[in-house]
């Protein structure tokens, strides 16, 4: 039986074009040695404040619905790990999406 989901839509809007000011404030601290930052006020936390750290644990990305003819076989993979197939084949998808922009990057 399916759970009842809650759809939330939220709307991005852009914020306001920044100034000539504000530009010209990005490029120099774009253009500063990172050795010259100073970082006084805002001390590293010891190692062990990362040990339970979550890389992209709030990044919920823009869905989009699709419709695409998959193979059965490819389908029946899927869903035999049980619940949330499309989910582990967006997983999948992303994996392969992002090595391959690694490897045309380098």
């Amino acid at each position: 039986m399916r759970r009842a989901t809650k759809t939330v839509r939220t709307r991005r809007t852009r914020g306001q074009a920044l100034s000539p000011r504000q530009k010209k404030e990005l490029a120099a601290l774009a253009a500063l040695p990172d050795d010259q930052i100073d970082t006084s006020d805002i001390p590293e936390l010891p190692a062990n404040a990362w040990k339970n750290a979550v890389r992209g644990r709030f990044y919920r990305p823009m869905k989009q619905a699709v419709s695409m003819r998959l193979d059965a076989d490819v389908i029946a993979w899927l869903r035999r790990a049980g619940s949330g197939y499309q989910t582990r084949a967006n997983r999948i998808l992303r994996e392969r999406m992002l090595a391959e922009i690694m490897r045309t990057e380098s």
